[in-house]
């Protein structure tokens, strides 16, 4: 069947690790402004039409890169016009041929069928013993870090099949989070899952096994919205006690604040150790084995990160010590959106804002500044002024407040001069504080058409197969 046509192309023809780590953004489904380093004539004539991650996630002999082109050229003729052909004579100073013939020719050479790390990756490759207990460590744009545990147990009837089940909490929220699903993984460290299978909260699984089968890392996403879902990572569970992260992670020079330290293991008897300057007022155990911790900052502590010390184990810059928020980044810088709801689905954007200090020299954008995580902010939208008397701001849809913005609905709106589709330029605003003391940052938002092009033509398009808060 399918499965194993897939499962048979996957370990005799896949990609090693150190080949696919490059392009695991494009199967994660991430809205990524990849930086290609490669040929730049031969990444402008692909990305036309698609990221170069597709191009970077496939082997094949010049050959067939040339039939792949003259595939593409069949299917959507205007691709000659967009980038595979110049439509006059080239300069005496360019390379005299088309730009498909170029990338051809590259893509060949740079992308070949056989490779030396296939060859001793299959060689090499075998099932992964991942059974046992995982520690889930990640963040959602919108909802901020998670923190949890992933118990994986093996198919007794496949060695490459595994049954999985997650419990998590979303740190800002306290949202509890319980997940059941079944994973393959192909070619020794490609994991492709789904859980909570058939329910509104089902997510599709795309992640990487490191090759000690120590770490898994990757996203979930929602399939039928690809941008919502969180970015994970998780490793192996070894010894009684782990902390897995710090909420919130900034305190305060001078100050007492209360924190939750989440891991494994943990009890009100565990001997937290925050460095120099940093004293334990409280401690008390609340659910799942998290500690809610008041920390007291001395007030000539020092700035900076500072590792958590307990019994038998070390997190990294667990919590980091500022003496104030001195600007805000809205991550991403740049976000797209498309309109939709009433004959195609609507492409969201979700923005989170960070705090950033300073640091110890006292000035911004160095190697000292502190990042302070995600921060609650205020949002709204502004006019990206692109022509006279623009309006977008107007039609394009709305930000919510935790940071989604939901555009408007597609189709040609009656309302609006030449009844335009409701896309354009927006700027996301992200404030901070109040009054005098407020401080803002802003990213460009630009809201698009519709996906008219659908990948899956067999399936009915559906505006709203899945409800999603706000939409």
């Amino acid at each position: 069947d399918a499965l194993e046509i897939v499962r048979y192309l996957s370990n005799e023809q896949g990609l090693a690790p150190e080949e696919l780590r490059p392009g695991m953004f494009e199967i994660e489904r991430r809205s990524d402004d990849h930086d290609w380093d490669g040929d730049s004539d031969v990444e402008y004539t692909c990305i036309q039409c698609h990221s170069m991650g597709r191009v970077m996630t496939q082997r094949r002999t010049e050959e067939e890169w040339g039939l792949l082109i003259t595939t593409h050229r069949a299917l959507y003729p205007l691709s000659d016009w967009q980038a595979f052909r110049y439509t006059g004579p080239a300069s005496e100073q360019d390379d005299p041929r088309h730009p498909m013939e170029r990338a051809i020719s590259y893509l060949g050479e740079v992308f070949p069928l056989e490779t030396p790390e296939w060859s001793a990756w299959s060689a090499n490759k075998r099932p992964a013993r991942l059974e046992g207990t995982w520690i889930i460590s990640g963040h959602e744009p919108g909802k901020g870090p998670l923190y949890g545990t992933m118990m994986i147990s093996v198919d007794p009837r496949d060695a490459n099949v595994f049954k999985t089940t997650s419990s998590y909490v979303y740190a800002e929220s306290g949202e509890q989070i319980q997940r059941t699903g079944q994973t393959t993984v192909y070619t020794g460290y490609q994991w492709r899952g789904r859980s909570n299978p058939g329910s509104d909260d089902e997510l599709r699984e795309v992640m990487f096994v490191e090759r000690d089968q120590q770490q898994i890392w990757g996203r979930w996403f929602r399939g039928d919205y690809d941008e919502i879902g969180p970015n994970i990572s998780m490793k192996r569970a070894v010894g009684s006690t782990i902390v897995t992260g710090v909420h919130p992670r900034a305190i305060l020079q001078g100050s007492s604040t209360d924190v939750t330290v989440y891991g494994v293991g943990l009890s009100e008897s565990e001997a937290l150790d925050f460095g120099s300057g940093i004293s334990v007022e409280s401690m008390n155990e609340i659910d799942d084995g998290a500690l809610r911790v008041t920390l007291h900052v001395a007030e000539n502590t020092g700035l900076g990160g500072r590792d958590l010390h307990t019994n038998g184990s070390i997190a990294e810059d667990a919590v980091v010590v500022h003496n104030g928020v001195d600007r805000i980044e809205v991550t991403p810088g740049t976000g797209s959106a498309r309109a939709g709801g009433a004959h195609f689905p609507k492409g969201y954007q979700i923005f989170d804002a960070w705090g950033f200090d300073d640091g110890p020299d006292g000035e911004p954008n160095t190697g000292d500044d502190l990042d302070l995580g995600r921060i609650d902010v205020s949002w709204h939208l502004e006019e990206y002024a692109a022509t006279y008397g623009d309006d977008d701001i107007d039609f394009v849809g709305e930000i919510q407040q935790d940071g989604r913005f939901v555009p408007a609905a597609d189709g040609p709106n009656a309302d609006r001069s030449g009844n335009r589709n409701n896309i354009g330029d927006v700027w996301v605003v992200a404030t901070y504080g109040s009054g005098d003391a407020a401080i803002s940052a802003r990213a460009h938002l630009v809201v698009m058409p519709p996906l008219y092009m659908r990948w899956e033509p067999w399936a009915e398009i559906e505006t709203r197969p899945r409800p999603i808060g706000g939409s």
